[in-house]
């Protein structure tokens, strides 16, 4: 066993990575002006004080991940890959396992206009995640696209090569250079990527914290890929933890308690905007009657507003809301007389999955003046990403507009005492966090605890016919059993030392390195197959799919 040890300890230097690396990345990669750069927010990612309040982003370089020839074949270079585990050695290179990554952008680092260009509809999700799992170095994916933020989660087979592949596609699907991209995105891997979706499920990383409807995102992100093909069990198994987490953020912790959503944030701005003689009676429209759209309608009449007029595609939902605030006036309206009901409003909430304007300067400027009670003009209250109404509308001195980059004047209020919330739904975050990485380590030694017991009982049954067969055919019943119990107990007891050595479910102080490295050894002693050949069969799949 020292032997083996040793072995396996020789070459814990070498990572497989530096081997997919090496067919495309050469010496004068070295240089300063091929590192890219991602943004993420402000602060320690360990300390959630000062994040999910702060606007400005700080850039860091991420020097593991390297500029290259943007005209590489990617099909030739996974060929080169290959080849190059077919002739090495097996067991010459250990390998660290797939890598967990989330690359994306936030209200926190990028504005509303770069959001919506990259925003991805839900309907989309699961072709995004088939083309996102077709790429070379990827396993597995998802995508939560939502108003404040874009994220793609992937389990990657090299992370620095699934990185540069992410980012590519992401800025073929949205038509942004990817020069502009990476002044905007945050990039973060295995546990800080973990550490990053928790605090998205809990509200911490929300614009306004403690926020419930990114919980209900989360969960749709688990709805929408069941059956998918690529939201595999590493994907699929952090999504989940990430919903437990959220649900008991707000179990045992009061950060919910009196936190608001984007929509009553959006009501709390058109309040302040409008002057205090006119709020109670400023006329109210709002133009998409979905999840948004009826969470705003419920904070208008929270704020006493008694008659909102609703302009959506069909009647259906604004019925089931009219059914359901029976004490207020809400008046129906189709799409086709949205100009004209907007003609006749001082207030314009819009909230619908439209991915063009419903609003284009044109439409805004041939409207009568508003009301002079709030001084001619109209105010646009956007929610939605992408956008409804074009910055263009802007321009006009009779109409004001707002998005979901201008709710910060409403959630900079009583940031001390948010951030004392913050901090102690950390701890819980913290203590789940290792919960979920003992879970993904306890993956790691599946296959070899799977393979040796099958070894061990193809061992097992072999004697036991031999056994068998010795004694004759006429034995009883109950002496075969005995027999057969007993190779049972043998093997059982004899394994029982081995599957310890393997356990890495946080019960106990044994490291990753090490319960790895008894891993190895037994594939070597045993003849067991080893991660690099899964590794290889992983990544032929992948040139054989690329070259169909």
């Amino acid at each position: 066993m020292a032997a083996t040890s040793g072995f396996a300890t020789s070459f814990s230097g070498v990572k497989l990575e530096s081997l997919l690396s090496s067919s495309r990345i050469s010496s004068s990669t070295s240089s300063s002006s091929q590192v890219r750069l991602f943004c993420k927010p402000a602060g320690n990612r360990r300390r959630i004080a000062t994040r999910g309040l702060s606007l400005n982003p700080r850039c860091e370089a991420a020097s593991d991940v390297l500029v290259q020839d943007e005209n590489v074949d990617s099909r030739a270079s996974s060929v080169f890959i290959l080849e190059q585990l077919k002739t090495s050695a097996a067991d010459r290179y250990t390998k660290e396992r797939s890598s967990i990554v989330v690359i994306g952008l936030s209200v926190h680092t990028a504005p509303v206009e770069m959001r919506e260009k990259l925003a991805i509809p839900e309907a989309e999700w699961p072709r995004a995640i088939g083309e996102l799992c077709g790429l070379n170095h990827i396993e597995e994916a998802a995508v939560l696209s939502t108003c404040n933020r874009m994220e793609i989660y992937v389990v990657a087979l090299s992370r620095h090569r699934g990185i540069r592949e992410v980012t590519d596609w992401m800025a073929k699907t949205s038509g942004i250079p990817v020069s502009d991209l990476r002044q905007h995105l945050f990039l973060l891997h295995d546990d800080d990527a973990t550490q990053h979706l928790f605090e998205v499920s809990a509200g911490l990383d929300s614009l306004v914290l403690g926020e419930g409807q990114i919980l209900a995102q989360v969960k749709q992100v688990v709805k929408v890929g069941q059956g998918v093909v690529g939201f595999g069990r590493n994907i699929s198994g952090l999504f989940k933890h990430a919903i437990s987490v959220g649900k008991r953020v707000r179990t045992e912790t009061n950060i919910a308690s009196g936190a608001v959503s984007v929509s009553s944030a959006a009501v709390e701005l058109a309040l302040m905007k409008l002057p205090e003689s006119s709020s109670s009676t400023a006329r109210m429209l709002v133009i998409g009657a979905g999840k948004m759209g009826k969470l705003v309608i419920k904070h208008l009449v929270a704020k006493g507003c008694t008659k909102i007029v609703v302009v959506n595609r069909s009647e259906d939902r604004v019925a089931a809301i009219r059914e359901e605030l029976k004490d207020v006036e809400i008046i129906y309206k189709p799409l086709t007389e949205m100009l004209n009901c907007t003609a006749e409003a001082d207030v314009i909430f819009t909230s619908t999955a439209s991915e063009t304007p419903l609003f284009l300067k044109e439409h805004v400027e041939a409207l009568p003046i508003g009301s002079p009670e709030i001084g001619g003009l109209r105010l646009f209250i956007d929610i939605s990403v992408p956008r409804n109404v074009g910055s263009c509308v802007s321009d006009l001195k009779t109409a004001r507009v707002y998005n979901v980059d201008n709710l910060k004047e409403v959630v900079a209020a009583n940031k001390e005492d948010r951030h004392r919330k913050a901090m102690e739904a950390q701890a819980i975050i913290a203590e789940e966090s290792k919960q979920f990485q003992a879970w993904r380590d306890s993956l790691e030694t599946v296959p070899t605890i799977k393979k040796l017991r099958a070894y061990a009982e193809r061992i097992r049954m072999a004697e036991l016919e031999k056994c068998l067969s010795k004694m004759g055919d006429d034995i009883p019943k109950k002496s075969r059993k005995a027999v057969d119990d007993l190779s049972r107990g043998i093997v059982n007891k004899l394994l029982h030392g081995p599957m310890q050595h393997l356990r890495c479910d946080g019960s106990d102080s044994r490291t990753l390195s090490e319960t790895l490295e008894n891993m190895h050894a037994l594939n070597r002693m045993f003849s067991l197959e080893t991660e690099i050949s899964i590794l290889e069969q992983k990544i032929r799949a992948k040139v054989e799919q690329t070259q169909k």
